[in-house]
């Protein structure tokens, strides 16, 4: 873990705040790529997923944004309320799970609110490679997009593209956007779900490929249908583990005194995937891809269930 240290923080956007973290002891901080994230270790004993959205060539701060969720359950109400200049905390290293193809010739960047975070750093790591990109951004309003003064100061400027609902002159033309899918074209694309559905699923109705199109979710999309009572066994011990209708895989193991890994809680970053040796999960969330979760031999614990009455776990 790397202690950091809140050196600044200022609304940028109705609802979202940027902060500044540098090291606590001085000094430069690991590397990192465009699309990375850090883990954040709050003091309310939650841990929660920010994607860093300055330029990775910078090494004396990492920047994110946290947008102040309704429905937070600690995690962003907690960033807005406690991390104040000052503050200290504990950090991850950066990881990436979204990361640019630099090898593509041409990009398209797609930022819906405070999905902007991640593509904003791929702005400034195509622009320092000089690669063709385009970046649009999309938001309910002005208010409600963050750094606008930032991309309009950018290098890469002449570059962004913004659309706001309340602004039907700036409207998103998905006609002209994703014309021409040739296979040297890389698309991202990051933001609430229903943004991502209609960039993505425009994207494919255009002909663009799956390998062309990389998207980086903030949440699982929410489960339709009533949730069943099933079973985990316990690989290693035998343990037989029951997980009621109203409660996660996750919170079930943790009541019986089995440890699982844990971080966003909603199926996005990984972090408790779990080995299936038998049975077949329900997969809700959006960390694997569609090919991995047809093999079955991963689920995550902390949304996903089984389809059937038993899961037997690697535990």
């Amino acid at each position: 873990m790397i202690k950091v240290r809140v050196a600044s923080r200022a609304r940028v956007a109705e609802d979202i705040v940027r902060l500044d973290l540098v090291h606590a002891e001085g000094g430069e901080l690991p590397s990192f790529s465009a699309g990375a994230h850090v883990d954040l270790f709050l003091g309310n004993g939650l841990t929660r997923q920010y994607s860093l959205c300055n330029d990775p060539a910078d090494r004396d701060r990492y920047r994110i944004a946290v947008l102040r969720e309704p429905s937070s359950r600690g995690g962003s109400a907690h960033v807005h309320d406690t991390l104040t200049e000052g503050a200290v905390l504990d950090i991850s290293p950066p990881r990436n799970l979204f990361a640019l193809d630099e090898t593509g010739g041409e990009h398209l960047l797609f930022a819906g609110g405070v999905g902007v975070t991640p593509i904003l750093a791929m702005a400034h790591r195509l622009h320092a490679l000089g690669a063709r990109f385009t970046l649009h951004y999309c938001a309910r309003s002005r208010s409600r997009a963050a750094f606008l003064d930032e991309l309009a100061a950018a290098p890469f400027a002449a570059a962004v593209r913004l659309t706001f609902d309340d602004e039907p002159d700036t409207r998103l033309d998905l006609d002209t956007a994703l014309a021409s899918p040739t296979p040297n074209r890389r698309l991202y694309v990051c933001g609430p779900g229903g943004f991502m559905r209609f960039v993505t699923e425009g994207a494919a109705a255009r002909g663009w490929t799956p390998e062309q199109i990389r998207k980086e979710h903030f949440a699982a999309e929410a489960s339709v249908g009533e949730n069943q009572p099933f079973e985990l066994l316990i690989a290693s011990s035998g343990q037989v583990v029951p997980v009621p209708a109203d409660q996660t895989a996750a919170q079930a193991l943790e009541a019986a005194g089995v440890f699982v890994l844990l971080s966003c809680e909603q199926g996005v970053c990984g972090t408790c995937l779990t080995r299936v040796i038998e049975g077949q999960p329900d997969h809700r969330d959006t960390f694997q891809t569609d090919a991995e979760k047809a093999t079955g031999e991963q689920f995550t614990p902390c949304c996903s269930r089984a389809l059937g009455p038993r899961l037997v776990i690697d535990l």
